[in-house]
């Protein structure tokens, strides 16, 4: 293990070296209490913190600062002039997935396109850089992916690399249009608490979800503006992020082996098993069927 990444912790958590100097931490509290995760990272490093679930706390300048991040949304830290250690709380019922590369390495994943970063431009890489952002459905389903795998322990590290690839690629694929700096709609929190309110709708009435006017009458935004406005916070229009976030759910019910695939599909509103089985194929390229046996021979 790199002398300068070396684990400190109180706690625990599940680690996978994807290469030198390239490390996935996957961090969970199960518990009722908080738990303090600390790890030394030097300023040769740069971090993602994704929260998938619950929230934690990063504590800085020995608890001078801190910085908060909560379900669904992600940090990014990155300082070549100070040493950032990770001083993390997690609450309660909480999941984290964090990304830590050397500056190096990160370089070298964007050498090509290093103007479309905004930290990678020559006036700006030796400057520091903290952003936080919620996190797209297509990239909640990656973070799920990370922590709920079940493979055989020989493909681990392959299947998390290239998870890990996909969620770095998805975190930067931003369209120009999209950015928080240049929405306005997104410096609204009142308008990001209703979008918020429209993705806890479908995902509750996920087997019935409302129509879009319907929804956006419920929620108190014009049709236009919850369409805009979903599309900007979660990276996806309301049934491509419902599409998403149901076979995910199928996924995990399928795991648990408590439900056969009828009844998983009637669950998340499919009449009929076929219907469900060609749109969870369409997700995963398998049947569920053979997806369960795929774990059960792993």
């Amino acid at each position: 293990m790199d002398e300068m990444l070396k684990n400190v912790a109180k706690g625990s958590f599940d680690e996978v070296l994807i290469e030198d100097g390239f490390y996935v931490l996957k961090i969970q509290n199960n518990g009722n209490e908080d738990v303090q995760i600390t790890r030394e990272i030097n300023r040769r490093y740069i971090q993602f913190h994704f929260c998938l679930k619950g929230g934690g706390k990063f504590i800085f300048n020995d608890g001078n600062y801190a910085l908060e991040v909560s379900e669904e949304n992600s940090l990014l830290l990155y300082n070549t002039q100070l040493d950032l250690p990770l001083n993390l709380v997690l609450t309660p019922n909480s999941w984290m997935v964090t990304v830590v590369m050397t500056i190096r390495k990160f370089h070298s994943l964007f050498s090509d396109e290093a103007s479309y970063i905004p930290f990678l431009s020559n006036e700006n890489q030796e400057k520091k850089y903290y952003a936080q952002e919620p996190v797209s459905a297509a990239i909640a389903v990656v973070l799920s992916q990370i922590i709920n795998y079940n493979l055989h322990p020989t493909i681990k590290k392959l299947y998390i690399k290239g998870k890990v690839y996909e969620l770095i690629s998805l975190y930067f694929n931003k369209s120009t249009d999209a950015s928080i700096e240049q929405c306005p709609f997104l410096v609204d929190e009142d308008n990001v608490k209703r979008i918020r309110r429209a993705k806890e709708i479908v995902i509750t009435n996920m087997a019935e979800p409302p129509t879009l006017p319907d929804l956006a009458q419920e929620i108190g935004l014009s049709l236009k503006r919850l369409k805009e406005g979903f599309k900007q916070v979660y990276g996806d229009s309301v049934y491509s992020f419902l599409f998403d976030y149901k076979m995910e759910h199928a996924r995990r019910l399928l795991e648990s082996g408590q439900y056969n695939v009828n009844e998983i599909g009637l669950k998340i509103g499919y009449s009929t098993s076929s219907h469900f089985i060609a749109a969870f194929k369409k997700k995963y390229g398998t049947t569920p069927k053979k997806y369960v046996m795929a774990l059960a021979n792993s």
